[in-house]
C-alpha cells in the first residue's frame, strides 16, 4: 500500500439471523451479488460473516468477476460460527461505476443462518442450483433473484486517502431503500454509504425465539461488530422505534412482554452508552436520525406517540451528536405531524413509501 492510498469500505451490510422457515439448509448452491463500485482502486478484499451461525459454513469457491478470491492462499474457506473472516487482498483494478460480481459456491449441506434482507435500487442478488460461481451468466431456468444477502458482509477497496465511508445504522427502515438512494445521490464524490441495518432490531432488547430471531441482535451486541468499517468517518443512527412499538403484553404475544417497554430516558442512555461514546472513541462523527411517524400502526397509542416525540426532541437537541438528520420532518404531514405526508406511507403506517425513502435520502445528502 502506498502512502497516498488506504483501505476504504465501498459496500457493506449487517449480518443477522435469517428468517426461520421450514428449510434452513442449502446444498449445491451458488450465490451471486452484483456490487457497484463507488471508488476507483487497485485491490479488493472481502469479509464474509457467519456471525449468527451455529455451524461451520464452507464456501468451496469464491470469485469476483472470474478472479478467484483466496483465504490464506486457499480457494475455499470454512467460516466458523460466530466469526467473520477476511479474504486475502486480490489485485483488481476497478473504476468508480464498475460492477463487481461476487459469487460463492457451497457444495455440501450449508446452514443458511447468517443473512440479512435488504431492499433498494442497488440491492439485489441471485441464487442458482448448481456450481455456477465462475459462469458468465446464471442459467435462467435454475436461478432466481433474492434480496437476502448471505455471508458476504463487506467489500473494501484500496483507494485514495481522500475517500471515506459513512455508516447508516438502524432497523428495517434503514434496511430498506433510503441508504441506496443516498448512495446514488453522493455517487461521484469521495463518500461510500455502508448499510448496517436489520429489520426488527432494537436498542435494548433482542428475541431468542425462532419466531423473531430474524429481528436481530440488540444494540450492545451489534454495534461493536458492525462498526468494523475501514475508512469510516461518520455514522448515522436511526434506531429505536421497535423498542417503542414492539411490547404488547404476554396475553397478546408471549414473546413481547410489557417489561420490554423502556422509558425514554433508558433509550437515551442506551444510545449514548452503546452507540455515541464508542463511536466517538473510534474518532467518528455521530449523526442522530429522528424516528418516523407511526400514526395508524397496529400498536399505535398516544403513550407510544408521546415517547417518540420526546425521544425525537432529544435526538434533535442533545449536544452528544455532531448533528441531527431530521427524517421525521422530511416525511411527516404538515396538517397531522403524527402521520406520514400524503404519498409517503407504504400502507402499513410504519414504513415509508419509495418516494419517502428518496426524501429521507435527500435530507441526509445535504450533510455529505
Amino acid at each position: 500500500m502506498t502512502t497516498d492510498s488506504q483501505w476504504v469500505a465501498c459496500w457493506g451490510n449487517a449480518t443477522s439471523i435469517s428468517n426461520r422457515r421450514e428449510a434452513v439448509y442449502a446444498k449445491d448452491l451458488t450465490l451471486r451479488y452484483p456490487i457497484r463500485m463507488c471508488f476507483s482502486g487497485t485491490m479488493l478484499r472481502f469479509r464474509f460473516s457467519n456471525l449468527t451461525g451455529t455451524e461451520p459454513v464452507t464456501l468451496d469457491k469464491v470469485f469476483a468477476n472470474h478472479v478467484a478470491v483466496t483465504f490464506g492462499g486457499q480457494k475455499s474457506v470454512t467460516l466458523q460460527p460466530g466469526t467473520e473472516t477476511e479474504s486475502d487482498a486480490i489485485s483488481m483494478a476497478v473504476r468508480s461505476g464498475d460492477t463487481v460480481e461476487v459469487s460463492m459456491y457451497m457444495a455440501g449441506y450449508t446452514q443458511m443462518n447468517s443473512g440479512t434482507f435488504v431492499t433498494g435500487p442497488l440491492s439485489k442478488g441471485y441464487y442458482a442450483y448448481g456450481d455456477y460461481a465462475d459462469a458468465n451468466v446464471l442459467p435462467q431456468d435454475l436461478s432466481r433473484s433474492t434480496n437476502w444477502f448471505y455471508f458476504l458482509n463487506t467489500i473494501d477497496v484500496l483507494t485514495s486517502k481522500d475517500n471515506r465511508a459513512v455508516v447508516c445504522y438502524g432497523d428495517s427502515i434503514t434496511a430498506q431503500s433510503w441508504p441506496d438512494y443516498l448512495a446514488q445521490m453522493v455517487f461521484g464524490t469521495n463518500t461510500a454509504i455502508i448499510r448496517r441495518a436489520v429489520s426488527g432490531t432494537r436498542i435494548l432488547r433482542q428475541y431468542d425465539c425462532i419466531t423473531y430471531q430474524a429481528y436481530g441482535l440488540k444494540g450492545a451486541t451489534r454495534f461493536p461488530i458492525e462498526m468494523n468499517v475501514a475508512g469510516a468517518t461518520d455514522v448515522i443512527i436511526q434506531h429505536g422505534i421497535n423498542d417503542i412499538i414492539h411490547p404488547v403484553g404476554t396475553d397478546v404475544n408471549p414473546f413481547r412482554p410489557w417489561s420490554d417497554l423502556p422509558t425514554v430516558e433508558e433509550m437515551e442512555q442506551g444510545v449514548e452508552n452503546i452507540y455515541v461514546r464508542p463511536a466517538k472513541e473510534q474518532g467518528l462523527r455521530v449523526w442522530s436520525g429522528t424516528l418516523l411517524p407511526i400514526y395508524g400502526w397496529r400498536t399505535y397509542n398516544e403513550e407510544r406517540e408521546t415517547m417518540r416525540q420526546a425521544f425525537n426532541e432529544w435526538l434533535r437537541t442533545s449536544p452528544l451528536f455532531d448533528g441531527c438528520i431530521d427524517f421525521d420532518k422530511a416525511v411527516r404531514s404538515n396538517s397531522n405531524p403524527k402521520a406520514f405526508a400524503d404519498g409517503y406511507d407504504s400502507g402499513d403506517h410504519l414504513h415509508p413509501s419509495e418516494r419517502a425513502y428518496e426524501a429521507m435520502a435527500r435530507t441526509a445528502a445535504q450533510y455529505f
